[in-house]
C-alpha cells in the first residue's frame, strides 16, 4: 500500500455557529469553503474552513450545535491543532489577535521552530508554527488577512495518549508515517506526502484523565488516500489487523472509512476525490447550503430548522463567549 499523504481534515465540535464563523473565517481569514449540514443531524450545520478551493491538508470541520455544553480536553483525543505561518507572520498574528480580544500563550521552540498557542471561542486549542518549509497552498485572498500572513495549511496534529506505543506502531505500521523525533514526552511522525498536514505528535500523558466530547473539543482526524481504490487496501488491511473499521461513507466531497485507534482517538481515512469543487464553481465556494442527493426533498425543513448566520461579520469581531 502507499503511505496515507498526511492529515486531509480534522473535524471539531463548536456551540455558537456564528462565534464559530467569525472566529475562523474572519478572523483566521480561512475561506468557508463547504456549508452544508451534519449527514447524521440535518439541523446542525457542517462548516469546511480551508483555503482558496479546499485542498486536502488545510480543512478544519466543525459540528456547531448550538447549546453544546464545553467538552474537556484529555487523553484519547486531538487536543491542538496547529497551522503553518511564515517566520515574518508570527508579530502580524500576535497582534491581531490581540486586537480581536483573543490571549496567546507565549512563544516556545519546539524541534527547533517557534509556535505559540491561543484558544477559539469554544476552548479548542490552535497552535501557529513558524515554518517557511511549507508548501505552497491556493491561499484565500478574499479575507482580511493579506496573502503574506495568511494560514498555510495545517502544520501537525498533537495527540494526547496516556500510551504512544500502540498508536505510533499504527502509525508507523498500519499507514507509512516514519519516526521524525522526540522532545521529551512528545514524539513526531512525518508522514509519506510531501503536502501540507504531513506530521502527527504524539503526546504521552499517562494516568492522566480521558477527553469529554463537547464543544471545543475534536471529534476525529482524517488521513488521505488518493482514490477509492487506495482507501479500500486500507479498509483491508486494517480489518486483517483486528481494527473495527466502518463501511465506506459517502461524504459528498469524499468517502471515509472510521475506526479507533488503540489510544481511543477516532481515526479516518477519507479520500481526495471528488473534492469540493463538485457541487460549487471556485468562485461560489461556501456561498450556498448544499445538501447531498439524499436530503435535497427536505430543503425547505432543513434551512428554515437552522440557525441565521451572517457571512460578512465584522474581521475582528471574533468574540468568545
Amino acid at each position: 500500500m502507499q503511505p496515507v499523504l498526511g492529515i486531509h481534515h480534522i473535524t471539531a465540535i463548536a456551540g455558537n455557529p456564528q462565534a464559530n464563523l467569525n472566529f475562523y473565517h474572519h478572523l483566521l481569514g480561512q475561506r468557508l469553503v463547504k456549508r452544508t449540514v451534519n449527514f447524521d443531524d440535518p439541523g446542525t450545520y457542517h462548516f469546511y474552513f480551508g483555503d482558496e478551493t479546499g485542498t486536502p491538508g488545510t480543512i478544519l470541520t466543525f459540528f456547531p450545535w448550538r447549546g453544546m455544553p464545553r467538552g474537556q480536553r484529555g487523553n484519547g483525543e486531538v487536543a491542538a491543532t496547529a497551522y503553518a505561518v511564515p517566520s515574518t507572520s508570527l508579530d502580524y498574528w500576535r497582534e491581531r489577535l490581540a486586537t480581536a480580544g483573543v490571549p496567546a500563550s507565549e512563544t516556545q521552540e519546539r524541534f527547533g521552530i517557534q509556535v505559540f498557542s491561543f484558544e477559539d471561542p469554544d476552548g479548542m486549542v490552535v497552535e501557529l508554527v513558524a515554518d517557511d518549509s511549507m508548501p505552497e497552498i491556493n491561499v484565500w485572498t478574499g479575507g482580511a488577512v493579506p496573502a503574506e500572513h495568511a494560514l498555510r495549511g495545517f502544520h501537525s496534529a498533537t495527540l494526547w495518549l496516556d500510551q504512544t506505543g500502540p498508536t505510533a506502531e499504527l502509525l508507523t505500521n498500519g499507514l507509512g508515517y516514519t519516526f521524525a523525533g522526540q522532545e521529551g514526552a512528545r514524539q513526531r511522525f512525518q508522514a509519506g506526502g510531501t503536502g501540507v498536514g504531513s506530521r502527527v505528535d504524539l503526546l504521552e500523558r499517562p494516568g492522566q484523565p480521558f477527553g469529554r466530547q463537547g464543544a471545543g473539543t475534536v471529534h476525529h482526524i482524517a488521513y488521505r488516500t488518493q482514490d477509492d481504490v487506495e482507501q479500500q487496501e486500507y479498509l483491508q488491511a486494517l480489518r486483517s489487523g483486528g481494527y473495527h473499521v466502518s463501511p465506506v461513507m459517502d461524504r459528498q466531497y469524499f468517502h471515509s472509512i472510521y475506526f479507533r485507534a488503540p489510544s481511543g482517538v477516532l481515526f479516518e481515512i477519507a479520500t481526495d476525490a471528488p473534492g469540493f469543487l463538485y457541487d460549487e464553481p471556485r468562485a461560489e465556494l461556501g456561498t450556498h447550503l448544499k445538501l447531498p442527493t439524499w436530503l435535497e426533498s427536505r430543503r425547505v425543513a432543513i434551512a428554515a430548522s437552522l440557525p441565521e448566520i451572517e457571512l460578512t461579520a465584522a474581521p475582528l469581531e471574533a468574540g468568545h463567549e
